[in-house]
């Protein structure tokens, strides 16, 4: 297998250990001095890991929706952007819904004695939404804040007891450009033009 192959095969196998809660395999994507930054963690892969298989023991599950990971290589490290949907059924003031976060999930890959392993994930939050499961329902939803990419999947997790900080989202595009500079830095490459 090639390593384009091996990287991408990496992402998509740790995303399947979170959603079907096969927690060994996904502990083994990442490298013990691994970070995770998402909507409700901040912490190192193996955090990251327990905390997932805790949150899903108390019933608070979601399923992603991949898009095509796009990858870039460059010697023993790698960048993998991966668009998702992250998709939870909530239970919303005794109304079923279905809420939806798009974000474009961001990995740092590194290999060491020849094996890819992931070094960092992180998160750019792009819009979500949420809708009745049952047309012509009323959903009751309360101030949202000011972070609009992210603002129902915040007040949700809230709602849960889960604390949600100051996220990477498309509302404040220069962090999202700095972003993208820095780990195309750590690649050692420069970041893509855009298209004229």
């Amino acid at each position: 297998m090639d390593d384009l192959s091996r990287v991408t095969q990496l992402v998509l196998h740790e995303r399947q250990g979170r959603d079907r809660g096969w927690w060994a395999q996904m502990l083994a994507c990442f490298w013990p001095d691994a970070t995770v930054k998402l909507s409700w963690i901040d912490a190192s892969g193996t955090d990251f890991v327990r905390r997932s298989k805790e949150m899903s023991g108390r019933g608070d599950r979601s399923v992603h929706r991949l898009g095509p990971p796009t990858v870039h290589l460059q010697g023993d490290r790698a960048l993998v952007e991966l668009p998702a949907g992250v998709e939870f059924r909530v239970d919303w003031d005794s109304v079923p819904a279905d809420l939806i976060s798009y974000t474009r999930l961001n990995y740092r890959l590194e290999r060491r004695a020849d094996k890819w392993k992931i070094k960092a994930l992180d998160a750019i939050y792009e819009r979500d939404t949420l809708t009745p499961r049952l047309p012509g329902q009323l959903l009751n939803v309360e101030h949202l804040g000011d972070r609009d990419p992210y603002a129902l999947v915040a007040l949700y997790l809230t709602r849960r007891g889960y604390s949600v900080g100051d996220l990477l989202a498309d509302d404040q595009p220069e962090k999202v450009e700095a972003f993208y500079a820095d780990a195309f830095g750590w690649l050692g490459q420069n970041t893509p033009a855009p298209s004229d």
